[in-house]
C-alpha cells in the first residue's frame, strides 16, 4: 500500500476535537436510528439455541423479525435504543479523534502514514473505543434486547424497564465489573472492524480522488465506498461478536473465570448446535453494520465539511475553543 498523508483532502489539517464530537456524534445518531432494528434482530437470532437437526427449520432473519413485530409490536425492533444513542456521542467521538491521533502517532517525519499504519491506527481506534464506552453500552443494550416483552402491553413488565433501569439493576445485582464483561472479545470485534472500515474505506476514497483528479467526492460515492468497507468487518468477525452477545446476556457464575466462561459458550455451541452457530445472525449483522457505516461516513463527511467551512470564516480560520 502507498504512503499517504495524515492531512485531509486538499491538505487540510485533521478534524479538530470539536470537529469530530458533532460530525461523529451526529453521524453516530442518526445511524443507530436507521439501523438498530436490524440490530436487535442480530441479538435476537444470536441468541437461539436452535440446534441444527433434520426436521427443525433454521430461523432466518425475516422470521425473527415478523416474530418480534408479532409479539413484541414493531416498537420491540428498537429495544435497547435508549442505552445506544446515549453512548452513541462519545462512541463516535472517540472513534474519529482517537483514529486521526493515531494515524499522526505512526505518521513518518514528513507527515505520511502508510496503509499499514493506516490498518494499526483504525486498530487502536477500535479497541479504545470498546473500553471507553462500548462495552457496558452494549451490555446494557443486549440485556434490554433480549426480553421477550409486548411493549404496547402495561401488564407485561419486564425485569429491565429502559437503559437506565438495566444499568442500575446489572450494577445493583451483579457489580460494577458486569458491566465489562466480554471487554476482550468487544475489543477484539471493534478494532478488527475499524483496523479494516478505515484502511479499506481510505484506499478506496484515495483511489477514486486519484482516478476523478479531485479531492471533494460526492455524497453517493461516500456511501457506496462505506457500504463496501463496512460489510468487510462483520464478515470477518462473526464468531467473535456471537460468542461476546451470549457471554454479554448472562449474568456470570460464581468462580468462573472470563477465558473459562468464553469457553464453555464455545463447546456449548459447538457441541449442542454445530459449527453454523458461530455465524447466527451475520445477515442482519452485515445488513445492518454495512448500512450502518455508509451512513455514519457520509454524514461525517457532510457534517465535517459544513463545520470546517464555519471555522474558516471565523477570525484567523480557528474554532474559538
Amino acid at each position: 500500500m502507498s504512503a499517504k498523508s495524515t492531512q485531509g483532502p486538499g491538505g487540510k489539517k485533521p478534524a479538530s476535537a470539536a470537529t469530530n464530537l458533532i460530525a461523529g456524534g451526529g453521524a453516530g445518531m442518526m445511524e443507530a436510528l436507521v439501523c438498530h432494528p436490524l440490530d436487535t434482530i442480530k441479538v435476537r437470532m444470536q441468541l437461539s439455541r436452535r440446534a441444527q437437526r433434520p426436521g427443525i427449520k433454521r430461523r432466518g432473519f425475516i422470521a425473527t423479525g415478523s416474530e418480534i413485530i408479532k409479539r413484541e409490536t414493531p416498537l420491540g425492533l428498537y429495544k435497547g435504543l435508549g442505552a445506544v444513542l446515549t453512548g452513541i456521542v462519545p462512541k463516535m467521538a472517540i472513534r474519529f479523534t482517537s483514529y486521526e491521533w493515531y494515524k499522526q502517532l505512526l505518521a513518518d517525519k514528513d507527515g505520511r502514514v502508510s496503509g499499514q499504519s493506516t490498518f494499526m491506527a483504525g486498530l487502536a481506534a477500535g479497541i479504545t473505543e470498546a473500553v471507553a464506552v462500548v462495552t457496558p453500552m452494549e451490555v446494557v443494550k443486549i440485556r434490554l434486547q433480549a426480553q421477550h416483552h409486548s411493549m404496547a402491553d402495561p401488564l407485561d413488565v419486564p425485569k429491565y424497564r429502559n437503559a437506565a433501569h438495566a444499568l442500575y439493576t446489572v450494577v445493583k445485582e451483579e457489580g460494577i465489573g458486569a458491566l465489562y464483561r466480554g471487554v476482550s472479545l468487544t475489543a477484539l470485534r471493534q478494532g478488527s472492524n475499524q483496523a479494516v472500515n478505515f484502511t479499506a474505506y481510505s484506499e478506496f476514497r484515495a483511489a477514486l480522488q486519484k482516478w476523478q483528479n479531485t479531492t471533494d467526492l460526492p455524497s453517493y460515492q461516500t456511501m457506496i465506498i462505506g457500504l463496501v468497507s463496512g460489510a468487510m468487518g462483520p464478515l470477518s468477525n462473526a464468531p467473535i461478536d456471537t460468542i461476546k452477545t451470549r457471554l454479554q446476556k448472562t449474568p456470570a457464575e460464581p468462580g468462573q473465570t472470563s477465558i473459562q466462561r468464553i469457553t464453555n459458550i464455545m463447546k456449548d455451541m459447538w457441541k449442542q448446535e454445530g459449527s453454523r452457530s458461530f455465524y447466527k445472525g451475520i445477515t442482519p449483522r452485515v445488513m445492518r453494520v454495512a448500512p450502518g457505516q455508509a451512513v455514519t461516513f457520509t454524514v461525517y463527511e457532510y457534517l465535517k465539511g459544513v463545520l470546517e467551512k464555519g471555522r474558516d470564516m471565523l477570525p484567523g480560520g480557528q474554532y474559538e475553543e
